[in-house]
């Protein structure tokens, strides 16, 4: 399996959450240019939800590491660590290399810098599985 960058992943994760939150539906809404807090808006008709996507393909021992915080983007890091802060988002959806998908609470995150998918923890927040990300290898 070869690695794959982790823009490429992220842009990877965009169709399959679109996809899983308009079968719920919601209507999703992409914010133009870049939004530092949330990647997408869920609106169901009487809210509105700031969606934070997260994806993984980190599996040891049978759960997923997700990391939640940002180290400076596509750009080079300039040392700054922006971590996952439930006063941003309403809603985390978490994407895995297998399909596995998690809808969950942003009040619900318990850390701030990742979290492990899988086990019991978060379990009821795990929605139906979709697709398996596709692995590219990056040069």
């Amino acid at each position: 399996m070869g690695r794959i960058s982790p823009r490429r992943q992220g842009d990877l994760g965009d169709s399959p959450r679109s996809g899983w939150l308009g079968s719920q539906g919601y209507s999703v809404c992409v914010p133009v240019g870049h939004s530092p807090d949330y990647d997408l808006i869920a609106d169901d008709g009487d809210s509105l939800l700031r969606v934070q996507v997260k994806t993984s393909t980190q599996h040891p021992d049978a759960r997923w590491l997700v990391s939640l915080c940002t180290r400076g983007g596509n750009q080079s890091w300039n040392g700054i660590v922006k971590r996952f802060s439930a006063t941003r988002c309403d809603r985390l959806f978490v994407l895995v290399a297998d399909g596995r998908r998690w809808f969950i609470p942003a009040g619900a995150v318990e850390g701030s810098t990742g979290l492990t998918l899988g086990g019991p923890k978060y379990s009821e927040y795990e929605v139906e599985p979709g697709r398996p990300l596709p692995f590219a290898a990056t040069p």
